[in-house]
Formats: C-alpha cells, sequence, structure tokens
C-alpha cells in the first residue's frame, strides 16, 4: 500500500502543476459556469481514462519503439494549443458574463476537454516513464492495478479540476464587474498557451 500513498503524491504533483488540461477546465469554467467548468473536467478525466487504456495495450510501447509517432502527437498537441491561444488572444471579451452567448454546449466542451486530453504530451510522458514505475510484478494481475492506479489518477483529476472550476466559475461576476481584467487575462492565458506550444514544437523538432 506504501506505493499507492507515493503514486497519489507523484500523480497530485503533476496535476496540480498548470498546463493543457487546467488551462482547458478553467477558460470553460469562467466562459460558461460551473456547467461547462464540470464537464471539461469529465473530459479531461475521459481523457485520462483513454491513456490508460492505451497504456493497457501497449502504445505506450509502441511510442517507445517509434519515437516518430511521439513527435507527431507532441506537433499535433502544439498546433491545437497554438489554436487555442489565438483564440483567447484575439477574444477580448471572453470571460465576461455577456459573452455567454457563445458558450458551447456541455457534450461539446466534453469532447474536446477528451480531444485535449488526448493531444496533452505530458499525459504520454506520464505513462511511457512513470505509470509502470508503479506496478508491481506478484502484487495482483496488471489489469487490476491499472485499474487501481488509474482510479487515484481520476479521482485526483476530479477533485483538483473540480475545484479550479468551482473558483473560475465564480471569477465570472468578478470579470464582468471588470471588462478590462477580463480582457487582461484572457490575453495573459492566450500568450501562456502560445508558449506551451512554442516548447511542444521546439521539444518535437530535437
Amino acid at each position: 500500500m506504501d506505493h499507492l500513498w507515493l503514486y497519489f503524491v507523484v500523480v497530485f504533483g503533476i496535476i496540480a502543476l498548470p498546463g493543457l488540461d487546467m488551462a482547458y477546465v478553467m477558460g470553460n469554467a469562467m466562459l460558461g459556469g460551473r456547467r461547462a467548468g464540470f464537464a471539461a473536467v469529465a473530459g479531461i478525466v475521459a481523457g485520462g481514462f483513454c491513456h490508460l487504456l492505451m497504456g493497457a495495450l501497449g502504445v505506450a510501447i509502441i511510442l517507445q519503439w517509434w519515437p516518430a509517432l511521439f513527435k507527431v502527437i507532441l506537433v499535433a498537441g502544439a498546433l491545437y494549443i497554438a489554436w487555442m491561444g489565438v483564440t483567447l488572444m484575439r477574444s477580448s471579451a471572453i470571460f465576461q458574463p455577456e459573452h455567454g452567448s457563445s458558450v458551447l454546449a456541455p457534450q461539446v466542451i466534453f469532447r474536446r476537454a477528451m480531444l485535449t486530453s488526448l493531444l496533452n504530451p505530458k499525459a504520454y510522458v506520464f505513462m511511457l516513464a512513470i505509470f509502470p514505475q508503479f506496478l508491481r510484478a506478484g502484487a495482483g494481475p496488471l489489469w487490476l492495478q491499472s485499474g487501481v492506479l488509474g482510479a487515484i489518477t481520476a479521482a485526483t483529476q476530479t477533485a483538483v479540476y473540480g475545484a479550479l472550476a468551482l473558483a473560475a466559475a465564480q471569477a465570472t461576476h468578478w470579470f464582468g464587474r471588470n471588462p478590462a481584467a477580463a480582457a487582461l487575462t484572457s490575453r495573459i492565458l492566450g500568450a501562456l498557451l502560445l508558449l506551451t506550444a512554442a516548447l511542444g514544437l521546439l521539444q518535437a523538432t530535437r
């Protein structure tokens, strides 16, 4: 059981680090409130289960044997992040309540959140380098161990991103009274996503 506590600590640290998944959850919660934020959280968690399934099916090994495929994923993820960044920087009122007429439907947010998770290079690095370290030979079927670790990951994502979604949804009303701050926040988040995309492309070209 000791390795499960250590796994939780590692996963919590990784999830708590600012990244693409976190930005997507917070952006949707600020734009569409709790409902949109929770739809984004659900999509991110579903994407995490897809990563777990792919790892169990050996895709992680394929990525390790065929580095070119990993570079394709890096480039696709970087381009998607860049698109999100440009969208944020071009919309000065995206975090204001009156902008709510353009809020996406929850099912659309869910699907895009899954895509965001699946194109997040950090998740593949986790599946390749960290996740296998917590599988124990002789501790039971690997599928059961993977399921337990996956459940810990999903619960941690739900707790961390859910709390952020609630906090970001509350910020919507403040942005409504401070349109200049809403515009500045949109541009800062957009710039951070563009920087993340640039770093991803740099890693892919090495």
